[in-house]
């Protein structure tokens, strides 16, 4: 078994915290120093702020004040102070000039002398000390929400394959299973290869509805509509299946998806995507607004000039999360020539998730049977792998394997000897 630690996970700068997207919110931010107004800029580009309108502007408290003297305050307001000024009194100004139910974050000053507990009497919804970097201020504006209300709170895991048949849609099904089981997390898997995937199969399933059901509806999916349309698995895992037919073509624009996915998170504390190998408007925004991205390779150069193409564009995309995570799948097949993991590793610049070996029966018996692969061989090293990989993607961190102590069966030896009968004598010294 090949469980590999994969260094950027402890990175602090790329921490693995869920942070939830916001709805459709205004933002308006007003600063003090260059270095909180280009941090404010950089999170109006994050994927989680993409639904905000967010704009920036220049002098504070003092400013705000007399912006809302004449104008509607928006649904949050971003107040730096540069610790000049008395900040509870300009907060009792501003509270002069505010709407009912505006939510305020004070990005304040080390020289601050105030109580947070006058900042919350005076309305202040969060206050975090500068200098702020652009992920403190994403995480402020959406803790406003995802701390309070019940509003896009699931985690979502995109898994693709970095060639057409590698086996990314296997990964996705026995990781999603395995989250539902072992951890006992509610998740669903969303098959969107809505012409040939094969969740309905691996799960042993033939639902009459499914994705293709929910995208093609004229109106917007609700939370009634998902469960209807969602394929009971397990206990805890349920299945939106795609149709597997080919009597239409299915061509989709960017945001066709995202009503379903936010519609989802509302309920569901894991989804896991199951993305089709292909590079169009929809895949690249599913793959860019996930919490967390697996790439699915094997160990051959067309894989591996892919996945550095996918990880490079993707880490682009997604400057204030987690760089996406990539495994190598059927792992020493017999008779054919490999990249090996270590070279695999150093020309991606990290390591992978996980090294999958290759097993042939295994994998057919499961596929054929509808099973996953810890239904057929629940001790198999790759039941394992997959239970790695579903702690570390839930969030739940990797799991630290017991070391072994080569005088581990003798002293259990000794420790069984000792249990047996009466007490052993000790002879006085």
């Amino acid at each position: 078994m090949t469980a590999i630690h994969d260094e950027e996970a402890d990175d602090p700068r790329h921490p693995e915290e869920h942070i939830a997207p916001v709805p459709r919110i205004s933002v308006q931010a007003f600063c003090e120093t260059e270095q909180t107004l280009k941090a404010v800029t950089a999170a109006g580009e994050d994927r989680r702020l993409a639904k905000a309108h967010l704009t920036a502007k220049d002098g504070g408290l003092a400013a705000a004040i007399e912006v809302y003297e004449t104008m509607p305050t928006p649904n949050v307001i971003v107040i730096e102070s540069d610790g000049t000024r008395d900040i509870l009194e300009g907060l009792d100004d501003l509270a002069g000039v505010c709407d009912p139910g505006t939510r305020v974050v004070v990005i304040g000053n080390p020289n601050d002398t105030a109580p947070y507990r006058e900042l919350v009497r005076r309305g202040v919804n969060d206050y975090v000390v500068g200098p702020v970097e652009t992920l403190d201020v994403v995480r402020s504006i959406c803790s406003l929400f995802s701390a309070s209300e019940a509003i896009i709170t699931g985690r979502v895991i995109a898994v693709v394959g970095a060639k057409g048949g590698v086996g990314a849609s296997t990964v996705a099904h026995n990781v999603a299973w395995t989250i539902a089981r072992d951890l006992a997390l509610d998740s669903v898997v969303i098959d969107l290869d809505l012409a040939f995937g094969t969740a309905g199969l691996d799960y042993n399933q033939d639902p009459v509805q499914g994705i293709a059901n929910a995208v093609l509806s004229q109106d917007r999916p609700d939370t009634a509509l998902m469960e209807r349309l969602l394929s009971k698995c397990t206990e805890r895992l349920s299945l939106l299946a795609a149709p597997a037919t080919l009597d239409r073509v299915y061509d989709f624009g960017a945001e066709a998806f995202d009503a379903i996915f936010d519609t989802l998170r509302m309920t569901t504390p894991c989804i896991v995507l199951d993305v089709p190998h292909q590079w169009s408007g929809w895949t690249r925004r599913a793959l860019v607004n996930a919490d967390d991205i697996v790439i699915v390779a094997e160990p051959d150069l067309a894989n591996l000039r892919n996945t550095k193409n996918m990880l490079s564009v993707l880490k682009a995309a997604r400057p204030n999360d987690r760089p996406p995570l990539y495994c190598i799948n059927q792992v020493g097949m017999h008779k054919r020539a490999e990249i090996d993991v270590k070279s695999f590793a150093k020309t991606m610049e990290s390591q992978p998730i996980a090294a999958i070996p290759f097993d042939s029966k295994l994998f057919s018996t499961a596929a054929n049977n509808g099973q996953m692969i810890a239904e057929v061989s629940k001790s198999h090293r790759t039941t394992l792998l997959f239970q790695d990989m579903a702690n570390r993607l839930a969030g739940r961190g990797e799991v630290k394997k017991p070391s072994r102590s080569l005088f581990g069966p003798l002293l259990k030896k000794l420790k069984g000897r000792t249990g047996r009968g009466s007490a052993p004598h000790r002879k006085a010294s």
